[in-house]
């Protein structure tokens, strides 16, 4: 399937693109930050999907919705649940409310593939084959860690601090690399500072993680709701 992204944040757009290549059965034709330049651009171009933000500059979603001049699905990809109602008025395919796990993202996507091929089974979307191993710059040197030995990953000033079974490894990339680089389904970002190997977590406490090896992790308010989406499914 082909599809665009209508997303004015850029850490948003980073995860939904992120998510895109992860399914690998989706074809990424355009990031746009304003529903203006995404007209322009579908007065001339076809797609099959498109991901829409609803807080957007010079026209809302919801405005761009009532004026779309194309017959391609929406997913509605937003952090605020008031529109929920009135989208499906629109025929949105499914409403994602941000921080929204991978695992809802499939289905989202899955249900337009049964859309666009309704007389056939439709076909199950798993995530592309991931990398077992990477590499990591650790001060001159770069050193090869199996990915499902990674505990947690810790923000730290400048540097990240890699947790594996055995030892911590401090990394020049920051954060942000790590999210982008490592599985979605396998990590899930937990607060601010850290991100969390889901088959290592051994349980959950109120607004704490623990590992297997017993190392409390502190869930942040933000990101608490699409962890725990993402956890129970796990």
């Amino acid at each position: 399937m082909t599809c665009i992204i209508i997303e004015d944040q850029a850490p948003a757009q980073r995860i939904i693109k992120k998510y895109i290549e992860d399914i690998g059965t989706l074809e990424l034709l355009g990031t746009f930050s304003d529903t203006i330049k995404a007209l322009a651009f579908l007065s001339n171009n076809k797609v099959d999907l498109i991901f829409l933000d609803i807080h957007l500059p010079k026209m809302t979603g919801m405005e761009f919705l009532r004026i779309k001049p194309t017959d391609s699905y929406v997913i509605l990809t937003t952090a605020y649940s008031d529109y929920a109602l009135e989208s499906y008025e629109y025929n949105v395919v499914d409403y994602l409310l941000k921080p929204f796990p991978f695992q809802r993202f499939v289905q989202a996507v899955s249900k337009v593939q049964g859309l666009l091929s309704p007389k056939t089974a439709p076909e199950t979307i798993t995530p592309k084959e991931v990398n077992k191993e990477i590499f990591i710059k650790s001060g001159h040197d770069h050193i090869k860690l199996k990915i499902t030995d990674i505990e947690f990953i810790k923000a730290s000033a400048d540097y990240s601090e890699i947790v594996t079974s055995s030892k911590k490894h401090l990394s020049v990339e920051p954060l942000k690399y790590w999210l982008e680089h490592l599985p979605t389904g396998s990590f899930v970002q937990v607060h601010k500072s850290y991100i969390i190997n889901i088959a290592r977590i051994q349980r959950v406490s109120g607004n704490r993680v623990f590992t297997e090896k017993g190392v409390e992790i502190p869930i942040g308010r933000v990101y608490k709701e699409g962890f725990t989406a993402q956890f129970l499914k796990t």
